[in-house]
């Protein structure tokens, strides 16, 4: 299996006015091809700052990270930019679509920014990822007249516009009832396993074991291994 994300010895921290604030702590993580990865662990526990630092869009204190052959932290904010459009998908909690653009129009947008496909086809496209997701029917619609179920598999569908190798989730499924969190999370396993795109997700989901394929677990800073000690090793 391909290494697609390598973090070594990452540590981040910040100063506060009561001092310093370890948010990370000495992690190393390797993550491969095709795995539906969840980042599990309580509020806290720096499962969103890990996130950050696989995106750019935090930096570690210390350490490296690279992603799918690049080392981030190197990188200037212009360069991220860039890199991240063609490298990577972001899914939030809250969806995050433009109130004012259709479903489609939202669906183009990273296409329209990176300029990934002739704009004659960036329709066509965006068409055939609703399609893939469940909800081309709603495509010429806005936002708000969308269910929350259907609002968040147009924001997977935006974050697959450019292809990316690697789709990074932030608990995508934490506004969402029970039925359709399942059906966000079958999803993004179903992507995993025809695409090989990787995904990574944090989570407070404790009983979706089934539709990923590794688990990592936080708390203060840290990943623990198979016997719930944290460790500061590869995971």
């Amino acid at each position: 299996m391909a290494e697609l994300i390598e973090l070594v010895k990452v540590s981040k921290w910040f100063e506060t006015p009561a001092g310093r604030f370890e948010a990370l702590k000495n992690i190393d993580l390797v993550l491969g091809q095709s795995e539906f990865v969840a980042l599990v662990g309580k509020s806290g526990c720096g499962k969103s700052t890990l996130l950050n630092m696989m995106t750019g869009i935090d930096r570690p204190s210390d350490g490296t990270v690279g992603v799918n052959g690049t080392q981030i932290q190197t990188l200037s904010e212009n360069e991220l930019a860039i890199w991240r459009g063609k490298n990577l998908g972001i899914v939030f909690q809250f969806f995050q679509l433009l109130p004012t653009l259709t479903v489609v129009e939202n669906v183009m947008l990273p296409m329209d920014l990176c300029h990934t496909y002739p704009s004659s086809r960036r329709r066509e496209r965006a068409l055939s990822l609703l399609a893939q997701v469940g909800v081309a029917e709603q495509a010429d619609k806005l936002p708000s007249d969308l269910s929350g179920g259907q609002q968040q598999r147009t924001a997977i569908a935006r974050a697959l516009a450019n292809d990316p190798p690697v789709i990074v989730a932030d608990e995508p499924t934490g506004n969402l009832d029970s039925q359709t969190s399942d059906a966000v999370l079958q999803l993004f396993a179903d992507l995993t396993s025809r695409t090989g795109k990787t995904v990574v997700m944090a989570t407070h989901e404790r009983n979706s074991s089934t539709f990923f394929t590794r688990t990592v677990r936080l708390s203060d800073g840290m990943i623990f291994n198979g016997s719930e000690q944290a460790y500061g090793g590869k995971a």
